[in-house]
């Protein structure tokens, strides 16, 4: 007897479901990307006499607000204000605290390594984050990778590396040393530091994926909580221990705008591929942002791409080839 698999109207609808959310991922893929890659060359955009005009830690308070205020206006329009009639428990909400704090431990981090690196000593370490995040992954959320995907995130972390090596300036042997920019350093607290940001940044990403999958509650309402301490801990942050002569909003243009409301919309965006997706998609959007970045520095601020561009960017088509097959 010759039994026909069925390939009737459900079979038509479930492959016509799968196709909708692939294309639904890709696109959601394409625009963090995008959003990622368009963050450096829009704040060199608005520098002026290569500095930028406003307070970097406001700017942080800024795009915390916008995300919780768009929770805020998601919860409602989807319905789910009744989940804020009582008052949450503590044990349900204190979770959403330490992400915040890390993430700002992260941010004050950033700005005390610059005392003991370079930009680009720094730029090309913290490419370590990826090894860190897939290492946490592995352990905190029980995921197996496969040999092959170890080395897929190896590649990952190899063409960040040589995306960073293709634009360092190490100096012209025959222009005098006092003309030359800063040299590569780095000391042992630098390499100390570089390390705790790296473990911190993935430690990050894996417990904000754990606790958004371990509560089954609506989406919106677990960004309403992430993000109210947010805003609270980056302000006191910005409010207390800021050195910046700058108040609060001096110097916001339309750019310094579209900055923190892409910012915004690109942290939204990674909830839900944190929450029904991977941490680990969030290291392939990183990654592939790089190009983007540099795509547009070339496009829009003249800087020049060379040949060694390709090879970073065959490594990161490589890595997601080897990942997700």
């Amino acid at each position: 007897m010759i039994v026909i698999q069925n390939v009737g109207p459900s079979s038509l609808a479930r492959t016509r479901r799968q196709r909708v959310k692939r294309i639904q991922w890709g696109v959601l893929f394409g625009l963090m990307v995008l959003i990622y890659g368009s963050h450096a060359p829009l704040i060199t955009l608005t520098k002026v006499d290569g500095e930028v005009p406003f307070n970097p830690s406001s700017c942080v308070v800024m795009i915390e607000l916008s995300k919780l205020l768009i929770s805020l206006a998601t919860l409602i329009l989807t319905g789910g204000t009744s989940a804020l009639n009582s008052p949450p428990s503590l044990v349900l909400v204190a979770p959403y605290a330490v992400p915040a704090i890390l993430y700002a431990l992260n941010n004050n981090l950033v700005v005390l390594m610059q005392a003991y690196m370079d930009p680009s000593s720094y730029q090309v370490l913290s490419n370590l984050k990826i090894a860190s995040t897939a290492l946490l992954y592995s352990l905190c959320l029980g995921k197996r990778l496969r040999r092959v995907q170890w080395l897929a995130l190896g590649l990952l972390m190899c063409a960040g590396v040589c995306h960073t090596y293709s634009t360092l300036e190490l100096g012209d042997p025959e222009r005098p040393e006092a003309e030359e920019g800063p040299r590569l350093h780095i000391t042992a607290w630098g390499l100390f530091l570089v390390l705790v940001y790296c473990f911190v940044s993935g430690l990050a990403a894996v417990y904000t994926e754990r606790v958004l999958k371990s509560q089954r509650l609506p989406l919106s309402l677990q960004n309403l909580y992430l993000y109210v301490f947010g805003v609270a801990i980056n302000g006191l942050s910005s409010f207390s221990f800021t050195g910046s002569k700058r108040s609060f909003l001096e110097g916001y243009s339309g750019v310094v705008w579209a900055i923190i409301g892409g910012q915004a919309a690109n942290g939204l965006l990674m909830s839900v591929v944190l929450k029904h997706g991977s941490g680990i998609t969030r290291l392939f959007v990183i990654s592939c942002s790089m190009l983007v970045n540099a795509l547009l520095s070339w496009a829009i601020l003249g800087l020049q791409l060379t040949p060694f561009f390709l090879l970073p960017v065959s490594m990161i088509g490589l890595a997601a080839y080897l990942y997700y097959t």
